[in-house]
């Protein structure tokens, strides 16, 4: 996570723009309710959740991003292999091309299911070398319903299996 707390100071010039659009594409696809609590893994600075009129968490592993965060959401300080939740918490669970980032993504995703009820959604960075061990285990541990091919993310909106 020291890359993030290193460049945190320029994160938005790095990465608002195309967080932004990505939020809205999945923000498009939801039909949020006001009543709906909505997690955000890997939130970063939390740039674009305000866009989400509903209860709103982020959580991310960089102290420095989060303390950059400008908004009425709640983020918290933590990682996606050790969500502090209970089960089946939240309505929607999202994170953007974060979980190639998370130490053990079999855990982090695992943890995800956890905790979410029923929506799912997952950005994920084309040119990873982990895409393939990525999509595998989407495919193992949930259902996807659709798949959008954004410009540089594949977004996976799914939900969860047995659901």
């Amino acid at each position: 996570m020291n890359y993030y707390n290193e460049i945190s100071k320029g994160y938005d010039e790095l990465h608002s723009e195309e967080q932004l659009r990505k939020a809205g594409i999945i923000l498009s696809k939801l039909d949020l309710k006001k009543t709906d609590k909505l997690l955000d893994v890997g939130c970063g600075n939390g740039s674009y959740l305000n866009l989400f009129d509903c209860d709103v968490t982020g959580i991310d592993p960089s102290e420095e991003l989060l303390e950059q965060y400008k908004g009425n959401h709640q983020v918290l300080l933590g990682r996606a292999e050790e969500l502090d939740f209970l089960d089946n918490h939240f309505d929607i669970v999202i994170s953007i091309t974060s979980i190639h980032n998370f130490e053990d993504i079999e855990k982090g995703l695992k943890e995800i299911r956890r905790v979410g009820k029923k929506k799912f959604v997952f950005g994920v960075l084309k040119r990873t070398n982990k895409f393939d061990l990525i999509e595998k285990l989407i495919n193992e541990l949930f259902v996807i319903n659709e798949k959008i091919f954004e410009d540089k993310d594949i977004i996976f909106f799914c939900t969860k299996k047995g659901s």
